[in-house]
């Protein structure tokens, strides 16, 4: 991704890339869709109590693993191969450690973190079933993502997608087999899509052993470097930091949505997953970017890391205008995926939700492209910065806006957090490009 023009290469990359997030969410609205079908409302909204805790965890751990990805396209752009294996050695030895503690601590403190979100009692034991299944397969889903971090810093986007399509599908058949066959409930949701992530991970790790020959290093590669190690938390930790920070303002608000009512938990439920499968454009985008960026940054072309800022921005723009005129005219329609017509409240309140965010879509994809590429070019405390603003605007909303103005303030609560973070990543980028472009220019002197 050094040569060529930039909009052709990026949106190339990304179209596998998005693909595979569009999967990923699908396993998420599949889950939601046969619990809330099959099992009820109060199944539904069992699923979803837990929402923003998931993603504090499950973010973490995905910044982390796009982090460690950082530095091995940056070898890669540089033609390093030799420390580029290392990296890819030393982050898979990492990974086992981060996950399983992960996975121990989280599982350990499943009830408390459900208790102290107000989880309504008559959805408890089904959230905390839900929860404690998917805190038990993080190693699967750590795996998963860093492997496909590697293999697209690699300049391969489209092979982690297949491996993503297969497990989609089992995980569909395994969610109707695990709920109406066994008869394990939202459990059952949850362990189908462990089980399916734990399948697209293996495929990752035999396909990245056998199909990338330039990974096969010497026994000095392989070894556990520490300094090599320091290097990859130093970019990783403060990635997935920036989401944990995100995911506690996520917290916040979701807390004071339960409080609200099951009602109100169930349409967020259903908002939520249909918002996260059409902002999977956005955050395609600025994965793509993470990559374009840190091997432009490798290769010494600063000025292709603003082509491709300006590239995708258009991109950007142009999907932004289409998911406007889809969600302001279908938001209804998509709700009864998950709930029967006869949920009016439900249905009207998840149209609400919906309307509201996508008036305010492109400043959450220029949130996207310009904190990924920050973090591209190996700025990443800077970036993990703007996670800080996105988590005061959420607790401000749902310390003083939730409480007086109910579910319409819930609304709100996204839109305000990505525009807190753009006011401050919009400086962050200039300050980033102009001492990128003097870096060049000393070494090329």
């Amino acid at each position: 991704m050094t040569a060529g023009p930039a909009l052709p290469l990026i949106l190339k990359f990304t179209l596998p890339l998005l693909l595979g997030n569009l999967l990923q969410q699908t396993y998420s609205m599949v889950d939601a869709a046969i619990v809330g079908k099959f099992l009820g409302i109060d199944a539904l909204a069992s699923v979803g109590a837990s929402t923003s805790v998931v993603f504090l965890i499950l973010g973490f751990c995905n910044g982390c693993c796009a982090g460690f990805g950082i530095p091995v396209a940056q070898k890669f752009g540089a033609h390093d191969y030799s420390t580029m294996r290392s990296y890819v050695a030393v982050s898979l030895k990492l990974a086992v450690g981060m996950s399983v503690m992960i996975a121990v601590v989280t599982s350990v403190f499943c009830s408390g973190i459900l208790r102290m979100m107000r989880t309504p009692e008559n959805i408890f034991e089904g959230a905390y079933a839900y929860l404690l299944v998917t805190f038990i397969g993080v190693p699967a889903t750590f795996f998963y993502n860093l492997l496909s971090s590697i293999i697209r810093a690699l300049g391969d986007s489209k092979t982690p997608f297949w491996f993503l399509l297969l497990s989609a599908v089992l995980n569909i058949v395994l969610d109707l087999f695990c709920i109406l066959v066994l008869g394990w409930g939202v459990a059952g949701a949850a362990i189908a899509t462990v089980f399916s992530q734990g399948c697209s991970a293996m495929l990752c790790y035999i396909y990245m052993n056998r199909r990338f020959k330039i990974l096969q290093g010497n026994s000095r590669e392989r070894r556990f470097q520490p300094k090599l190690a320091k290097t990859l938390l130093y970019i990783g930790v403060p990635m997935g930091l920036q989401f944990s920070i995100t995911a506690i303002g996520s917290i916040m608000l979701q807390s004071a949505n339960n409080a609200l009512g099951t009602a109100c938990v169930a349409a967020f439920t259903s908002a939520m997953r249909i918002k996260m499968f059409f902002i999977c454009t956005f955050e395609s985008l600025g994965i793509a970017m993470a990559t374009y960026s840190g091997q432009n940054y490798g290769a010494g072309k600063p000025e292709r890391v603003w082509q491709g800022i300006k590239a995708s921005g258009l991109m950007m723009m142009a999907y932004a205008a289409f998911t406007f005129v889809i969600l302001m005219t279908c938001s209804k329609y998509f709700a009864l995926i998950f709930v029967d017509p006869s949920e009016v409240e439900i249905l009207e309140d998840t149209a609400l939700f919906l309307h509201v965010a996508c008036c305010f879509f492109p400043a959450l994809g220029l949130l996207c492209i310009l904190r990924y590429t920050i973090q591209g070019v190996g700025f990443t405390n800077l970036a993990m910065f703007s996670g800080v603003s996105e988590m005061i605007a959420r607790i401000l909303i749902s310390l003083y806006a939730v409480p007086a103005f109910g579910f319409i303030a819930v609304c709100f609560g996204d839109p305000t957090a990505w525009m807190a973070a753009d006011l401050f990543l919009v400086p962050a980028f200039i300050f980033v490009y102009r001492k990128l472009k003097r870096m060049a220019a000393l070494s090329a002197s």
